[in-house]
């Protein structure tokens, strides 16, 4: 049984990504390192490894588990929660590696539903119920079905709400109405997956989000959901309005994580690489992204831009 309330979750995760050497071989853990002091340090509650903006389908077993376990021992000392990424198409394997979590030590684990094999509602209930029974610490459902082809209808997650380790839920489906159901028929803890529409998700019940734009900006996206959470929309949406563009940006651009990381690339951040088959970032994308970047004020390194993501880049374009 879990310790955890639903409430716990409230607040702004970034959803990391994998920084890689610039070969693209390699996972730079200490990069991985310093952008968690970098969450930290924007009053960021938690932060979300090996999901969609961390690449996990192409990390090896080996990576996946580094990973989560370098986000573990980086984090838990600064008081920054972990939910790991622990999901899988097979319900099998993705209780294997629920457990795998537990055992690093993560806080919670998140768990997509299942891809390619377009279960039926009935399907997803029994999958996410097998891996909650086995499980010893929270699960927070994902539902993205741009990603997965299927997605959880609000009576099944109603249904799931039930369970006792089930306590949030991220929701990355474009849908106001499905929050706004979900948080009138129960009590899960409702996490925006979809930074352009946080503010709007937190107006009809979600307490939270799961960020890609706290990647580049913790501090401002830690007080937008801070202030909704406090009632204060006003304030949440002067923060909204300053970086809506570029947060669309990071997601329309190119498939995510490309311009997150080729933005983080532009700050000094990151190398901007990414695995194949995904491409690093074209230069018009780079050019866009500078000028979303210069307009909320945010600048890297003289002469960054020009290379960020390209030279070397493993899949670049």
């Amino acid at each position: 049984m879990t310790h955890f309330q639903p409430t716990a979750l409230a607040g702004a995760h970034t959803a990391l990504v994998t920084p890689f050497s610039r070969d693209g071989s390699s996972v730079d853990l200490p990069a991985l390192e310093a952008q968690i002091l970098f969450q930290a340090s924007g009053g960021i509650t938690g932060v979300v490894p090996c999901g969609t903006t961390g690449e996990t389908p192409t990390l090896s077993d080996a990576e996946r588990r580094s990973v989560i376990q370098t986000t573990v021992a980086t984090a838990n000392p600064l008081g920054v929660t972990v939910i790991a990424g622990a999901g899988s198409n097979s319900t099998a394997h993705a209780i294997e590696l629920q457990a795998e979590a537990e055992g690093f030590g993560a806080d919670a684990s998140l768990q997509v539903v299942p891809y390619y094999n377009k279960p039926s509602q009935d399907g997803l209930f029994r999958h996410f119920t097998a891996i909650a029974d086995a499980a010893r610490i929270p699960i927070v459902l994902y539902d993205v079905p741009g990603r997965t082809g299927v997605g959880l209808s609000v009576d099944t997650v109603v249904r799931l709400a039930a369970h006792p380790r089930i306590i949030a839920i991220k929701v990355a489906n474009g849908s106001l109405g499905f929050v706004g159901d979900v948080a009138q028929r129960c009590d899960l803890a409702i996490l925006s997956g979809d930074d352009p529409l946080t503010l709007p998700m937190q107006s009809l019940g979600a307490v939270g989000a799961v960020s890609v734009l706290g990647n580049i900006l913790p501090s401002d996206v830690a007080q937008q959901v801070a202030a909704s959470n406090r009632g204060d929309f006003a304030a949440a949406r002067v923060i909204h309005e300053r970086v809506y563009s570029l947060a669309t940006g990071l997601l329309s651009l190119d498939g995510n994580p490309v311009p997150v990381k080729a933005a983080m690339a532009m700050l000094g951040r990151d190398s901007g690489v990414v695995r194949p088959p995904l491409a690093c970032a074209s230069a018009s994308v780079r050019d866009r992204l500078k000028e979303l970047l210069d307009a909320v004020g945010v600048h890297g390194p003289a002469g960054v831009h020009d290379s960020a993501g390209v030279s070397g880049a493993v899949g670049s374009r």
